[in-house]
């Protein structure tokens, strides 16, 4: 089974404030121009997205420069929305994490620079979560600096809770891009 992850992109998906809207123009139609298409214009941090390590570490790798092997591997969601403020490490279990992509269902809340230090050490894959930002840019410098993908905007965490899945997320090949839109899927059995 699969499940998609992913917040549908049009005019309506809310964006970072202050990041460029997502417009989608028609460009050509099958009655008078023989195909469809469209025209989209949007910041690479748009919809369900990736941060690549230079959105915030200069000098740090671009989406097209980080191996594929960063956006698929084993993954388990933590549900921290009972909380309120930065999600703290005594909200977090203590261990299971090496080699794994952690995603987070916050309902909103950021992950501290605490937590953030905690996974690094414990050797996460990569970390994700359903809000539109992972934390502050101390949060997102540690992470990005050991090369760690950070997965932003991710939806229908609830359906893959409690459960362990294949996580894909592949970015597009955006020469010296500081990110990508992602199409996120959890794949279970």
């Amino acid at each position: 089974m699969i499940v998609d992850l992913s917040l549908s992109l049009n005019e309506e998906t809310p964006v970072y404030p202050g990041d460029p809207e997502i417009k989608v123009r028609p460009w050509a139609f099958i009655d008078t121009d023989g195909y469809y298409m469209n025209v989209i214009k949007m910041g690479e941090h748009s919809g369900t997205h990736v941060d690549a390590p230079a959105h915030f570490v200069p000098g740090g790798k671009t989406v097209d420069e980080l191996p594929l092997d960063k956006f698929i591997g084993k993954a388990f969601v933590i549900d921290v929305r009972g909380g309120e403020g930065p999600v703290r490490l005594e909200e977090i279990p203590d261990s299971g994490y090496y080699g794994k992509i952690v995603l987070f269902l916050t309902g909103g809340r950021e992950l501290s620079p605490e937590v953030a230090l905690f996974l690094v050490a414990e050797g996460v894959k990569a970390v994700g979560t359903d809000h539109m930002t992972i934390g502050d840019e101390t949060t997102h410098t540690i992470f990005l600096s050991e090369e760690i993908p950070i997965f932003e905007n991710l939806a229908n965490l609830e359906e893959v809770l409690g459960r362990e899945f294949t996580f894909i997320a592949f970015p597009l090949k955006i020469e010296g891009g500081s990110g990508s839109p992602v199409r996120a899927v959890a794949i279970l059995g």
